[in-house]
Protein backbone atom coordinates (compact mmCIF):
# COMPACT_ATOMS: atom_id res chain seq x y z
CA UNK A 1 0.00 0.00 0.00
CA UNK A 2 2.77 2.52 1.22
CA UNK A 3 3.98 1.56 -2.93
CA UNK A 4 1.22 2.52 -4.18
CA UNK A 5 0.71 5.76 -2.25
CA UNK A 6 4.28 6.51 -3.35
CA UNK A 7 3.82 5.88 -7.28
CA UNK A 8 0.71 7.71 -6.71
CA UNK A 9 2.68 10.91 -5.59
CA UNK A 10 5.22 10.80 -8.09
CA UNK A 11 2.65 10.22 -10.49
CA UNK A 12 0.53 13.43 -9.45
CA UNK A 13 4.13 15.40 -9.75
CA UNK A 14 4.47 15.07 -13.17
CA UNK A 15 1.17 15.92 -14.49
CA UNK A 16 -0.66 19.63 -14.49
CA UNK A 17 -3.91 20.76 -14.41
CA UNK A 18 -4.82 22.47 -17.88
CA UNK A 19 -3.55 26.15 -17.63
CA UNK A 20 -5.15 29.27 -19.73
CA UNK A 21 -2.71 31.39 -21.31
CA UNK A 22 -3.08 34.12 -18.68
CA UNK A 23 -3.16 31.57 -15.89
CA UNK A 24 0.75 30.60 -17.70
CA UNK A 25 1.79 34.43 -17.76
CA UNK A 26 0.68 34.96 -14.44
CA UNK A 27 3.34 31.53 -13.51
CA UNK A 28 6.09 32.70 -15.91
CA UNK A 29 9.14 34.26 -14.33
CA UNK A 30 10.49 35.08 -17.19
CA UNK A 31 8.97 34.67 -21.35
CA UNK A 32 11.28 35.02 -24.27
CA UNK A 33 10.74 35.12 -28.53
CA UNK A 34 13.79 32.92 -29.07
CA UNK A 35 15.25 30.29 -31.47
CA UNK A 36 16.28 26.28 -30.27
CA UNK A 37 19.93 25.27 -30.61
CA UNK A 38 20.97 21.76 -31.10
CA UNK A 39 20.32 19.62 -27.67
CA UNK A 40 22.96 18.50 -25.67
CA UNK A 41 23.23 15.86 -22.63
CA UNK A 42 24.45 18.20 -19.01
CA UNK A 43 24.82 15.81 -15.75
CA UNK A 44 24.60 17.53 -12.49
CA UNK A 45 25.57 15.03 -10.13
CA UNK A 46 23.51 12.26 -10.29
CA UNK A 47 20.73 14.26 -12.79
CA UNK A 48 21.20 14.16 -16.19
CA UNK A 49 19.64 16.61 -18.36
CA UNK A 50 18.46 17.96 -22.14
CA UNK A 51 19.82 21.40 -22.08
CA UNK A 52 18.46 23.34 -25.32
CA UNK A 53 20.19 26.52 -25.68
CA UNK A 54 18.04 29.59 -26.44
CA UNK A 55 19.16 32.61 -28.61
CA UNK A 56 16.76 35.24 -27.28
CA UNK A 57 15.48 37.55 -29.93
CA UNK A 58 13.01 39.01 -27.69
CA UNK A 59 12.51 38.98 -24.03
CA UNK A 60 8.40 40.39 -22.90
CA UNK A 61 8.87 39.86 -19.02
CA UNK A 62 11.75 39.04 -16.41
CA UNK A 63 15.55 38.84 -16.87
CA UNK A 64 16.38 36.14 -19.18
CA UNK A 65 19.93 36.29 -17.66
CA UNK A 66 18.45 34.73 -14.65
CA UNK A 67 17.45 32.04 -16.97
CA UNK A 68 19.97 28.48 -16.68
CA UNK A 69 22.99 28.40 -18.60
CA UNK A 70 24.65 26.12 -20.43
CA UNK A 71 28.21 27.09 -21.81
CA UNK A 72 27.17 30.74 -20.55
CA UNK A 73 24.34 31.33 -22.58
CA UNK A 74 20.55 30.52 -21.53
CA UNK A 75 19.24 27.06 -22.03
CA UNK A 76 15.89 25.45 -21.78
CA UNK A 77 16.74 22.55 -19.30
CA UNK A 78 14.47 19.00 -19.36
CA UNK A 79 15.47 16.05 -17.03
CA UNK A 80 16.37 13.37 -19.53
CA UNK A 81 14.25 10.80 -20.09
CA UNK A 82 11.10 12.88 -19.10
CA UNK A 83 7.82 11.75 -20.99
CA UNK A 84 5.40 14.04 -22.62
CA UNK A 85 8.11 16.85 -23.81
CA UNK A 86 7.12 19.43 -26.21
CA UNK A 87 9.09 18.26 -29.87
CA UNK A 88 11.80 20.55 -29.71
CA UNK A 89 14.29 20.86 -32.87
CA UNK A 90 17.20 23.00 -33.63
CA UNK A 91 16.44 25.82 -35.35
CA UNK A 92 12.98 26.31 -33.95
CA UNK A 93 11.25 29.88 -32.98
CA UNK A 94 9.31 29.67 -30.15
CA UNK A 95 7.30 31.69 -27.19
CA UNK A 96 8.89 30.43 -24.20
CA UNK A 97 7.01 30.84 -20.57
CA UNK A 98 9.39 29.84 -18.26
CA UNK A 99 10.50 29.31 -14.48
CA UNK A 100 14.05 30.20 -13.78
CA UNK A 101 14.62 27.44 -11.59
CA UNK A 102 15.96 23.62 -13.01
CA UNK A 103 13.42 20.95 -12.69
CA UNK A 104 12.00 18.14 -14.53
CA UNK A 105 10.74 20.74 -17.35
CA UNK A 106 11.72 24.80 -17.22
CA UNK A 107 8.27 24.87 -18.76
CA UNK A 108 5.02 26.69 -17.25
CA UNK A 109 1.99 24.35 -16.40
CA UNK A 110 4.67 21.17 -16.68
CA UNK A 111 5.20 21.70 -20.96
CA UNK A 112 2.05 23.79 -21.20
CA UNK A 113 4.21 26.91 -21.92
CA UNK A 114 5.91 26.35 -24.80
CA UNK A 115 4.60 27.89 -28.12
CA UNK A 116 6.26 27.02 -31.57
CA UNK A 117 6.70 29.50 -34.62
CA UNK A 118 5.95 27.78 -37.68
CA UNK A 119 5.70 28.89 -40.76
CA UNK A 120 5.41 32.57 -39.27
CA UNK A 121 2.03 31.49 -37.21
CA UNK A 122 1.73 29.75 -33.85
CA UNK A 123 -1.45 27.35 -31.78
CA UNK A 124 -2.63 29.26 -28.71
CA UNK A 125 -5.64 30.72 -26.68
CA UNK A 126 -8.55 28.25 -26.91
CA UNK A 127 -11.06 26.84 -29.09
CA UNK A 128 -13.35 29.96 -28.91
CA UNK A 129 -10.37 32.57 -29.45
CA UNK A 130 -7.70 31.03 -31.13
CA UNK A 131 -4.60 32.85 -31.84
CA UNK A 132 -2.16 32.19 -34.81
CA UNK A 133 -0.41 35.30 -35.39
CA UNK A 134 2.93 35.44 -33.39
CA UNK A 135 2.14 39.47 -33.23
CA UNK A 136 -0.87 38.73 -31.36
CA UNK A 137 0.32 35.97 -28.88
CA UNK A 138 2.79 38.80 -27.80
CA UNK A 139 0.06 41.19 -27.41
CA UNK A 140 -1.98 38.33 -25.45
CA UNK A 141 0.66 37.80 -23.30
CA UNK A 142 1.20 41.87 -22.78
CA UNK A 143 -2.62 42.41 -21.88
CA UNK A 144 -2.05 39.17 -19.56
CA UNK A 145 0.87 40.85 -17.67
CA UNK A 146 -0.96 43.99 -17.36
CA UNK A 147 -4.17 42.00 -15.89
CA UNK A 148 -1.45 40.69 -13.15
Amino acid sequence: MLLGALLAATAGATTAPSLTLAQQVKKAEVIVRGTLGPAVSVKEGEVTYLAYPLTVAETITGDAARLPQNDGKPALFFLQGLSDVPELKSGQEVFALLYVRKQDSPLVGFNQGLYPVTDGQVTAGDAKTPITDPAKLRDAIRAALEAK
